[in-house]
């Protein structure tokens, strides 16, 4: 099966410290793959390193058999590479829709123009609003960012990584800080958003990974020490022993 992402002896460090050592990951096309780890392993890390934040100290990373690794963030994304961040990136100062819209424009090949009225553009604004509805935003569109629930605003992010257009999406923590329900509807949301793409996901809550994940990876102290199935991996007893423990028992 074809690869979309390929990680092939990554590491970065830090000065002395080795945050990233060694990693060797292949994600297939339409696949969705969790990373998990104990806090420190290097999932954000390896998340930079992925989406160009991060220049690697040595190894390759590529999409979709192009290299990346060494790229800027903005090149990546245009070859097709989306993520979100632990910590909601979004535009506060404008509304839910114009927030959607920003990713629309450069999903459909808008740059900037200052003399062109992107309220006029029908495409665009279908799409915008075909999003929101899809997230279930619709009603808010007009409400500013910055005063969306905490819930809202990690859902706005998902939406406008869905609304760039991107084959492979890349999610750091998307559920982090929601209730059970706002965990289900989130889970929801990522699995409509990721069908038919690459989904590459970091997430504490096993719950969601097990319910999910095509694969599991498991990073402890910067290395892969076991990648499978969510079956395999709970029943892993290396993996037990680093990091499941009593969370495999809670999420079977």
């Amino acid at each position: 099966m074809t690869a979309s992402l390929e990680l092939t002896d990554l590491h970065k460090s830090f000065g002395p410290a080795k945050i990233i050592q060694g990693v060797n990951l292949s994600v297939a096309r339409g696949e969705r793959h969790a990373i998990i780890g104990p806090n420190g392993a290097g999932k954000s890390t390896l998340f930079n390193l992925i989406s160009g934040r991060f220049m690697p100290s040595s190894g390759e990373v590529r999409l979709n058999g192009a290299l990346i690794s060494g790229k800027k963030p903005f090149e990546i994304n245009r070859m097709g590479l989306s993520r979100s961040f632990q910590v909601s990136n979004i535009f506060t100062n404008m509304t839910v829709r114009e927030n959607v819209r920003c990713g629309v424009l450069h999903s459909m090949g808008y740059g900037y123009s200052f003399w062109r009225n992107i309220g006029n553009l029908r495409e665009v604004s279908e799409k915008t609003a075909h999003i929101l509805n899809e997230v279930g935003l619709l009603e808010k569109g007009n409400t500013p960012a910055a005063l969306l629930p905490y819930a809202d605003q990690r859902t706005l992010e998902i939406a406008i990584t869905i609304a760039g257009g991107a084959e492979v999406i890349l999610l750091d923590e998307p559920t982090a800080g929601m209730s059970h329900s706002e965990t289900d509807r989130a889970v929801a949301l990522i699995e409509k958003a990721s069908k038919g793409k690459t989904l590459l996901i970091v997430e504490h809550d096993m719950g969601v990974v097990f319910n999910l994940a095509d694969r599991i990876s498991v990073l402890v102290y910067g290395e892969i020490i076991a990648t499978g199935t969510p079956e395999q991996i709970r029943g892993d007893a290396r993996v037990r022993e680093a990091y499941l423990g009593e969370e495999a028992e809670d999420a079977a």
